[in-house]
């Protein structure tokens, strides 16, 4: 299921494209958290931006990088 000699013979652009994946699966992750469980230290407006619609596009954030996680992993290489 996981394998590191995948991970191995990359070159370095596939590693860093990975590692930039990565990267933003946390950065949407982050984003997300922050929404739903932080937004009065982010000063969102209530009546412009509703509690609702806000637990709502925080999980479609965490889905959002789920979804990228799991396509980084699945990724196989074509040769």
């Amino acid at each position: 299921m996981f394998n590191l000699n995948f991970f191995k013979q990359k070159s370095p652009q596939q590693r860093f494209l990975f590692i930039l994946g990565v990267v933003m699966m946390i950065v949407y992750l982050g984003i997300g958290i922050l929404v739903i469980f932080f937004s009065d230290r982010l000063h969102i407006d209530p009546d412009k931006f509703p509690a609702s619609y806000r637990i709502a596009f925080g999980v479609l954030l965490i889905i959002y990088a789920i979804i990228r996680f799991s396509r980084l992993l699945n990724k196989k290489e074509i040769v």
